[in-house]
């Protein structure tokens, strides 16, 4: 079925007896690892736990400031990046707060490698911040105390450095869009806005490309996440948003992943554990929070239509003074090029408009990299990471308008090949100092080029068009009428059963917790492992790469994998059809005089 590995020859009859063994002995101890590598992911869960799950960085920090602590308190926190050993910083350069989503996984996702946002930019000298979270939200909070942290933070990192620019404020995924949010109703955030991955145009998109849109259609709306909250004593189980982003790519969660592991277990052990250790790291939010995400973002795309309304006050992107740098992937399936940008058509109509309004809007495409990847990529931190980083100071020169970045090799070279040639010709320095030189060369390496672009050059990005988003509309009003349902007849029942007891037993009995659990220390089989792997290890004998088993053993795994690719295929297929069915003219809106509200008050 694949075309990248051949059948491969029958060897001898001896020959093939002797890989056979080979193999044989290289899959049972390959076996016997990778579930041991399971046990110790198990274990480290429940370390993380036990330790309050800290930020999973992977530098020293201090908290300057704790949310919990202020007059609308809420659970985030203030951190400064304390530079490791060999690192310059400058005060007075401009400061870089790095803002990590809250989006069911834990805060570390910026940082919990050397190559990564705050890595690129300790090594450029800027002082970094940090604004994470803690595992349980304060009761009672909400999306605009949040805000009002995370505005309070800015000041103080803006009074840490008076004599520097304006600080830069890199977001992530949705902190993307709720920083988006504050700059357009509070004018602190002055410096570059740099939004990566960041959805707010949660109706656009192609059925192909992303077809979490379609969620809301199925579920009936956003009262299943008021249900789950409610049930729980007014918390929501972050482990059912990864459980969505899980959902997605059926090859990678059932098979991929651990095959990864398993076909080179020797490799991969502690990169997959470092992942691990933050994907199953689940927090919480209060009922408020995910209430209003869901209404007013995913489902009702109030953000990106200007309908936004916060505590009185309407949230207009048009507002936003800061120069904005928006960095997405057409390999990203949650958060596609038309979800980051389509709101620059929706809000201003024309490049015109933008610069007649004195505001300055930068996207950059990469052309492959999935959601994930643009904020844990090693290659994508040292490109396009360092680079903006690097061009802000160009960013917040620029002459009002809308402009797309482009980044290439200076003179034709391969930068990537030129940074790594330096570093090994490198006279003996310190480490420290080799790797300093080695991210400047790449830096010196690489263009950056802003080419001046049309609100009509965003357009084209949508190959499908946007006529599907007229179902979205329709969504959005079944789900109102739905949760008008849910809150007038069931939460009063669901509110007096559920308690924040059953919320834990709930929270418990979740299959990706289940799934940690399992396989740890706390399995009676867990020593019988921990032996096996042991022994494994002390009389190791990887197969020979060229051994003909082992090429079959590739060769059924991509069968597997597009197997489940075409399973995801169809799901999707099927699922974007009966939402364009179901919420079309021939579909349950199309029905006379239901839901609709033409020529009411």
């Amino acid at each position: 079925m694949a075309d990248s590995v051949s059948e491969p020859a029958p060897p001898a009859p001896l020959a093939l007896q002797l890989a056979t063994l080979s193999y044989l002995v290289d899959a049972l101890q390959r076996g016997v690892l990778t579930l041991d590598v399971l046990r110790e992911r198990g274990d480290r869960f429940l370390e993380h736990l036990t330790a309050g799950k800290p930020p999973l960085l992977d530098f020293a920090y201090e908290t300057l400031v704790d949310g919990r602590t202020l007059p609308q308190p809420c659970n985030y926190q203030l951190l400064r990046i304390v530079p490791p050993a060999g690192t310059r910083v400058v005060a007075s350069q401009r400061p870089i707060v790095i803002v990590d989503p809250r989006a069911g996984h834990g805060p570390g996702i910026g940082g919990f490698k050397p190559d990564s946002e705050i890595g690129v930019a300790l090594r450029q000298g800027h002082p970094v911040y940090f604004v994470a979270f803690q595992p349980e939200p304060v009761d009672g909070q909400t999306l605009a105390d949040v805000a009002r942290a995370e505005a309070a933070f800015i000041d103080a990192v803006r009074a840490r450095h008076p004599r520097a620019p304006h600080p830069a404020v890199l977001a992530n995924c949705q902190a993307g869009w709720a920083l988006a949010g504050l700059a357009a109703v509070d004018q602190r955030i002055r410096g570059p806005l740099v939004l990566n991955g960041a959805p707010l145009s949660y109706w656009s998109g192609s059925p192909q490309q992303n077809p979490m849109r379609y969620a809301g259609g199925v579920l009936g709306g956003a009262w299943l996440a008021a249900l789950a909250s409610d049930l729980s004593g007014d918390r929501f189980d972050g482990a059912w948003l990864v459980q969505n982003f899980e959902s997605l790519n059926l090859a990678n969660t059932l098979w991929g992943k651990l095959y990864h592991l398993y076909a080179d277990v020797d490799g991969e052990r502690e990169r997959f554990l470092q992942f691990e250790r933050w994907w199953g790291g689940y927090f919480r939010m209060t009922g408020e929070e995910i209430e209003a995400i869901v209404e007013n973002l995913f489902i009702g795309n109030r953000l990106a239509r200007g309908e936004l309304v916060v505590e009185g006050r309407a949230v207009d992107l048009r507002a936003i003074e800061a120069p904005m740098v928006i960095f997405s992937s057409w390999g990203d399936n949650i958060t596609p090029p038309q979800q980051a940008l389509d709101w620059i058509i929706d809000v201003w109509g024309h490049e015109d408009a933008i610069a007649a309004a004195d505001r300055t809007i930068v996207y950059l495409l990469h052309p492959g990299i999935g959601h994930l990847g643009i904020f844990v990529g090693a290659a994508v931190a040292k490109r396009e990471h360092a680079q903006i980083i690097n061009a802000l100071d160009q960013v917040d020169a620029l002459a009002p308008g809308l402009y797309e970045m482009t980044i290439t090799a200076r003179d034709g070279g391969d930068a990537p090949t030129q940074a790594a040639t330096a570093l090994a010709t490198a006279d003996a320095a310190p480490a420290d100092a080799q790797v300093t030189r080695a991210a400047t060369t790449q830096l010196q390496a690489l263009e950056v080029h802003f080419a001046p672009r049309r609100v009509d050059d965003i357009r084209a990005l949508n190959a499908d068009g946007r006529r599907d988003e007229a179902l979205f509309g329709n969504v959005a009003r079944l789900s109102e009428a739905n949760m008008q349902a849910y809150r007038q007849w069931l939460q009063p029942l669901v509110r007096a059963v559920g308690s924040p007891q059953l919320g834990e037993w709930l929270r418990w009995l979740h299959p990706l917790r289940q799934q940690h659990l399992a396989l740890s220390s706390l399995s009676p089989g867990a020593p019988l492992l921990a032996g096996l792997a042991a022994l494994a290890r002390t009389q190791r004998k990887p197969v020979d790469p060229a051994n003909p088993w082992l090429a079959w053993e590739h060769l059924f795994s991509q069968n597997i994998t597009q197997g489940l690719d075409q399973l995801g295929w169809l799901r999707d297929t099927a699922t974007a059809q009966w939402v364009s069915q179901a919420y079309g003219p021939h579909g349950l809106f199309g029905l006379p005089a239901l839901f609709r509200t033409e020529g009411k008050a």
